[in-house]
């Protein structure tokens, strides 16, 4: 049989065009393996050089400097892709995750721990398969998939770190990395709900659908129980040269917070980044604030709040910035979350549908 062919269309390092050297049998037939993080990793704001791990979200400096719950969640790899080419009618995937809870109490672990795989077909991306984890070592399978030289993207695990992941086809099959794309980025900072709770699989949180959409590059730096806004994330957040930065943090925040954190942001980030767009979200509205006057008080104090830190930002001459309203971030028939506050798949369509409008009007489409 001969070697796995490698195809380049972009140029990428030279570990690319050597075989990955490792190779196990199946049932069927001998499969080559890849590392997935040689193959290329989309969704990282700073250089692998700069990592801890092949999957992580923050650089290493982070690690002191943000809190302590962040940069453990920053381990999690939600939001972070790879993308390849392949004619094989069989693909293995192998990948390893650390947190042996592999579900949440409002989130399957398909969406908490497994791969999420989509094709391109018919100039879209079309959803194929997604992993169902039962140990923290995962084998995921596809079998009898028709023939011809196709794209693939997978989505890495939204909730659980993932430690290591290799990608199998037929020595017969050709494969081709493909490279992460190096348009500047859609950053999107915030809370649980930016980080991917409660959604049934990696690939259908609002921040990888509008990756989809709009065909951008996303980095998703959701930290769940935190995106409080603080000044360290403001500052590296500023490192990541975006083409649009998404604040959507008040979810776990409270008026006091916004008023004293919301501004100091903002101009943190414009020292470094003058004319990125920066878009200013509201937090969503839970779903049963119709019947809970603590919850309607909440959302009444973070988005005055909100209001009063984007009015001072616009009158002190700050350019480019926006604001998207939260009242109908999840629709307004109640039935959009999984517990009153983490959206379903259905509330992460929805507030696609919502960001999408204020996004393409920030990037000028």
């Amino acid at each position: 049989m001969r070697a796995s062919s490698f195809t380049l269309s972009v140029a990428l390092p030279v570990l690319l065009a050597t075989s990955f050297a490792r190779s196990s049998e199946t049932t069927e037939k001998e499969l080559v393996w890849h590392e997935v993080n040689a193959l290329g990793i989309e969704g990282q704001g700073w250089p692998a050089s700069d990592l801890a791990a092949p999957f992580d979200r923050l650089p290493a400096k982070a690690e002191g400097i943000v809190p302590p719950p962040v940069w453990r969640l920053s381990r999690h790899s939600a939001g972070l892709l790879f993308r390849f080419n392949t004619d094989a009618t069989t693909i293995e995937f192998k990948y390893e995750v650390l947190d042996k809870e592999l579900g949440m109490t409002n989130q399957p672990a398909t969406g908490k721990s497994g791969i999420d795989i989509y094709a391109f077909d018919d100039g879209v991306w079309k959803w194929v398969d997604v992993s169902r984890p039962a140990t923290t070592q995962i084998t995921h399978t596809l079998k009898g998939l028709d023939p011809g030289l196709r794209s693939y993207l997978v989505y890495l695990p939204l909730y659980n770190t993932t430690f290591s992941a290799e990608i199998g086809v037929p020595a017969e099959a050709t494969i081709e990395p493909v490279a992460p794309r190096e348009d500047a980025p859609i950053v999107f900072y915030g809370t649980s709900i930016t980080h991917g709770a409660s959604a049934s699989r990696p690939g259908m949180t609002h921040a990888a659908i509008l990756g989809r959409r709009l065909n951008m590059p996303v980095i998703n730096l959701g930290f769940s129980g935190n995106g409080r806004m603080e000044p360290e994330m403001g500052a590296l957040i500023a490192e990541i040269d975006a083409s649009v930065y998404v604040i959507d943090c008040l979810p776990n925040m409270n008026g006091k917070m916004v008023i004293e954190r919301a501004e100091p942001l903002v101009r943190r980030i414009r020292e470094i980044r003058p004319d990125t767009p920066i878009i200013l979200v509201e937090d969503r509205t839970y779903a049963n604030a119709w019947i809970f006057k603590s919850r309607r008080e909440k959302h009444r104090e973070n988005r005055a709040s909100l209001i009063r830190a984007f009015d001072n930002l616009v009158s002190d001459g700050v350019k480019h910035l926006y604001y998207l309203e939260g009242e109908a971030l999840l629709g307004d028939d109640t039935e959009a979350t999984t517990d009153g506050s983490h959206p379903s798949d259905l509330g992460f369509v929805r507030q696609a549908d919502a960001f999408e409008p204020i996004l393409n009007k920030a990037l000028g489409r």
